[in-house]
């Protein structure tokens, strides 16, 4: 999301019934599980969707998560989902009856989140007067506020750990994991922008990202590189920084979505991103994310037109705007040249009540096949055959009636991404949903069995194999 309406806070310290510490760090964070959050025993779903889509489940919000729900990662049997409080930990082990571990309080908006390993980072771009998780909001004024990346240990799923902050200029709005060549070190790419000139940690112009290192046997440890300047020219107007960054690190590229600019960088060092091409589309008022083909040729963006508050899949507004667009990858590795193929956008028309634009997803993984789940926000779930780029059509979906009939209400799907099998969508407002697809096209997804999964930072997959660490 870039610029939606900012979602409640809650009371600081509501419903806490614990405090884990960081050892060293002595960092406090509130933890409120286990929970027994379930999901319904007899499930109903709300939703309308195509014959080969069955909602199975959906596991709401509890009290002390009521700020918006927001990014998913997973791990093993687990979904760890990002919150503007904070983040829960959904045990997945059954995916039709998940179930929540834990919940930890730690407000800072907007929560993305990545693992790796028994390490979870975590997002903060609203300040905070400190870097404690119970510190409470201040104003980009102030020159000892906190934003950057809250890193936790996730051994013990029931019990998150606190381990570390690391502030960056401007905040992290969105971050990518990018693993280290040499097995010593990872990096987390920070993705934040609208600096102003009253703020002394998000001074323009901005053009920039945070690289940080994080030594894998001493993540308390972990701190900035680098802030590589992207745009030396300054990018296309509007662009200060970058939204988000998907990394495909098997063919040591990734692709940034830069507000006004969608870009490539060469990541074959990636403690030192390059970029070696950029694209610009009138279409596009903010280029929000990207994500790569299994074999990294071809590239989708999106265009988060309206910040993700706004109702743009009506007539009005077109099939060309708030829409992804696609690109093929050609040139050489030194030299890579993005054309554009075709636009994709929900085809089914939604009320004007309802925020919905192009936002998150994930390819299914059917190897030599192109075929990705999209959340729309108020607009669901699509899934997208885009074998054919230049005409890329809906095969699937998932959609809810309005939040409310008579006024706009920002809610719906924030992510929606496949992993082991099923589809699990991040829903602001309705919690935790988990989706079977049910169609002979994706049989083979089913063989690709993942022990971790980031979206942002995109495995290659083959048939019985995944991601394995």
């Amino acid at each position: 999301m870039a610029s939606s309406p900012r979602p409640p806070r809650a009371p600081a310290g509501r419903g806490a019934v614990g405090l884990a510490l960081a050892g060293a760090a002595a960092l406090v964070a509130g933890l409120l599980g286990p929970s027994s959050a379930l999901a319904q025993e007899t499930f109903t779903s709300d939703a309308e969707t195509s014959d080969n889509v069955t909602h199975v489940a959906n596991v709401p919000k509890s009290e002390a998560m009521d700020a918006f729900n927001s990014d998913l990662a997973f791990t093993g049997d687990y979904a760890i989902g990002g919150n503007y409080n904070g983040f829960v930990v959904y045990d997945i082990s059954e995916p039709e009856s998940p179930r929540v571990v834990s919940e930890v309080l730690c407000p800072g908006g907007q929560g993305d989140v990545s693992v790796s390993g028994d390490l979870l980072y975590f997002s903060v771009d609203y300040p905070r007067a400190s870097d404690e998780c119970g510190a409470p909001a201040t104003s980009g004024t102030d020159p000892d506020g906190f934003e950057g990346i809250r890193v936790f240990d996730i051994s013990d799923k029931a019990d998150p750990q606190y381990v570390t902050a690391v502030p960056t200029d401007c905040g992290s709005h969105t971050n990518t994991l990018v693993p280290g060549k040499d097995g010593e070190h990872e990096y987390v790419y920070v993705s934040s922008y609208s600096p102003r000139s009253a703020f002394p940690n998000c001074q323009p112009p901005h053009d920039k990202i945070t690289v940080i290192e994080v030594p894998l046997d001493d993540p308390a440890s972990a701190e900035v590189l680098d802030t590589p300047v992207l745009f030396p020219d300054g990018g296309n107007a509007g662009t200060s920084g970058c939204h988000d960054i998907t990394a495909y690190p098997e063919g040591d590229v990734a692709a940034g979505a830069c507000m006004g600019d969608g870009i490539l960088m060469d990541i074959s060092d990636p403690a030192e991103p390059v970029v070696t091409d950029v694209v610009r589309d009138e279409n596009f008022a903010f280029w929000h994310s990207a994500t790569f083909t299994n074999r990294g040729e071809t590239v989708l963006f999106t265009d988060e037109l309206g910040g993700g508050g706004g109702p743009t899949c009506n007539e009005g507004v077109g099939p060309e705007r708030g829409a992804n667009a696609i690109y093929t990858i050609g040139g050489t590795d030194e030299a890579p040249e993005m054309a554009f193929e075709g636009y994709y956008k929900l085809p089914r028309h939604q009320a004007d009540t309802e925020n919905c634009v192009a936002h998150n997803g994930s390819l299914i993984p059917t190897p030599g096949r192109d075929f990705f789940v999209q959340a729309w926000y108020q607009g669901g779930v699509s899934v997208i055959d885009f074998n054919d780029p230049t005409d890329a059509t809906e095969i699937a979906y998932f959609d809810r009636d309005p939040i409310d009939d008579s006024d706009l209400v920002v809610g719906g799907s924030w992510s929606a991404y496949y992993y082991n099998g099923y589809v699990y969508s991040s829903d602001i407002t309705r919690g935790l949903d988990v989706i079977k697809l049910e169609d002979p096209r994706f049989r083979v997804a089913e063989r690709v069995v993942m022990d971790e999964f980031n979206p942002q930072s995109q495995p290659v997959y083959r048939p019985g194999r995944g991601h394995g660490r």
